[in-house]
């Protein structure tokens, strides 16, 4: 299994009228994760953009436990469970406070999608041999 944990301060824009972390911004926590993640193993989402690979979200899950609150700095560990097979990705999260306290789960679907020929790629073709070492 590949996990990373990013480190992300909620601002006080982020926040709603009772002073929780608004629950669209999850999303965004979410996309951080990734993007930390992958830029921990040496795969640059802005590099990837500019071969013309992008990465869709097929699908986003999101489960609320508890609030997070203005100035908190929260944990968002982003596991790949199992090695990419296809040209799907899938990824877990679990957002934490700087207590340790759950307050958010979730998983998103994604593909490697070649912007040229409208077509998924192979997730392998993009980081096989750098997410190898993590599932031997």
């Amino acid at each position: 299994m590949f996990e990373f944990t990013a480190q992300r301060r909620v601002t006080y824009g982020e926040t709603d009228k009772m002073g929780y972390l608004y629950y669209g911004h999850y999303a965004e926590y979410y996309e951080t994760g990734r993007v930390e993640a992958f830029r921990s193993i040496g795969l640059v989402y802005k590099e990837l953009e500019e071969t013309g690979i992008i990465m869709p979200v097929l699908e986003l899950h999101c489960n609320y436990h508890k609030p997070a609150f203005y100035d908190d700095m929260l944990s968002i560990r982003t596991m790949l469970p199992k090695y990419p097979d296809g040209v799907k990705l899938y990824f877990e999260y679990e957002i934490r406070n700087q207590e340790g306290t759950l307050l958010n789960t979730g998983n998103s679907t994604l593909i490697f999608f070649n912007v040229a020929n409208r077509k998924p790629v192979p997730a392998a073709e993009i980081m096989g041999e750098k997410l190898a070492p993590f599932f031997t």
